[in-house]
């Protein structure tokens, strides 16, 4: 297969080093890991490898069919991995084919269902503390939901975790603490990477962190605890200068103030390359900044190169500060993250 125009590079050393960081700042709790949506668009399986390499022992996906592209990492390292969506019928022929996966059972249903399905098997339960989206009431436990299903995992989420001041988070915590001892559950677990930032008393027994463990920073707290796990790099398709006046792309948005070197490089939505970062992102040569210019389109992106000494065939990478891009393009973090397309060549180094 031809080597493909553009490259993720990825950081072994950055993805432990987060993973490690947040699991000094989760004191005596354990420190899990979101590995869903692909791990967050990094490519799940080699996430998961280098987490269980780094001690993770807790793994978090969205769906039984996740779990299943992970169950043979998680059986042989001897991990925790569960599926936050729960147990929905079509779910139940992949029980017997994963015996050691947990569901994160979230409705009355799914709990009937789980209960008739795996008796005595082990499960997780998500109570909703306020959030309003996955999760049983704590007037459902109250009444006795789950007097007889083993349970390891009790958990609920954050709503407001990356706003620090925000009154939700203390009521979530205070609901979710006043459930300790109320079912037979050996774990609670409430934090998400904003939520580990919070304090200790949002730790509990086990953190969940995501975006962070993939160089995202939600909330000023992680500052300088995280750094980048993923860089953008692309090949220049060709050179030009343009003279004072001309515009670059579609529909003429940006015009040259001045004779302007520009390079066209193999990026673009397709990709994940956000359009909202026309005239917005920037790219680098060694330390020579190169904004981009004009649209973002499908498959190439222009960038004003200066003076720096680009050619066509060389090779630049964008800037991969997620909180930097984040705020350029107003698009989250996670987004720009989870959209990053299947045709970039994944390096891991």
């Amino acid at each position: 297969m031809p080597h493909r125009p553009n490259r993720l590079y990825l950081s072994s050393d950055a993805l432990v080093a987060n993973w490690r960081a947040l699991a000094r700042l989760s004191g005596p709790a354990a420190c899990g890991a979101a590995v869903k949506a692909d791990g967050y668009g990094l490519g799940a399986r080699a996430v998961v490898q280098r987490l269980i390499g780094a001690g993770c022992r807790d793994l978090f996906v969205a769906s039984w069919a996740e779990a299943e592209e992970l169950a043979d990492l998680a059986r042989e390292a001897g991990v925790s991995l569960a599926v936050l969506h729960g147990l929905r019928e079509a779910d139940l022929t992949l029980l017997a084919a994963l015996p050691d996966v947990r569901p994160v059972l979230s409705t009355a249903a799914q709990v009937a269902r789980w209960r008739f399905a795996a008796p005595g098997r082990a499960c997780d339960v998500m109570v909703d503390t306020g959030m309003n989206r996955l999760g049983i009431a704590a007037e459902e436990i109250a009444a006795g939901l789950l007097d007889d299903v083993v349970v390891d995992t009790l958990m609920s989420h954050l709503a407001c975790a990356d706003e620090p001041g925000h009154a939700m988070n203390e009521a979530q915590r205070a609901r979710f603490a006043a459930l300790a001892g109320r079912t037979n559950a050996a774990r609670m677990s409430l934090a998400n990477s904003a939520g580990i930032a919070l304090g200790a008393g949002y730790h509990f027994d086990l953190t969940r962190p995501g975006l962070a463990l993939y160089g995202g920073v939600p909330v000023a707290g992680l500052v300088g605890a995280i750094c980048p796990v993923a860089t953008i790099a692309a090949e220049v398709l060709q050179c030009r200068t343009i003279a004072a006046g001309e515009t670059v792309g579609y529909n003429a948005t940006w015009q040259a103030s001045a004779e302007t070197r520009v390079a066209i490089v193999n990026l673009g939505y397709a990709d994940g390359y956000r359009r909202a970062l026309s005239s917005r992102g920037c790219a680098f040569a060694g330390d020579a900044a190169l904004p981009v210019v004009g649209r973002v389109s499908m498959d190439l992106v222009a960038l004003d190169v200066g003076r720096a000494d680009v050619r066509e065939g060389d090779w630049v990478r964008f800037d991969d500060d997620l909180v930097h891009v984040a705020e350029a393009s107003g698009i989250s973090q996670y987004e720009l993250l989870t959209g990053m397309g299947r045709r970039f060549d994944r390096h891991w180094s």
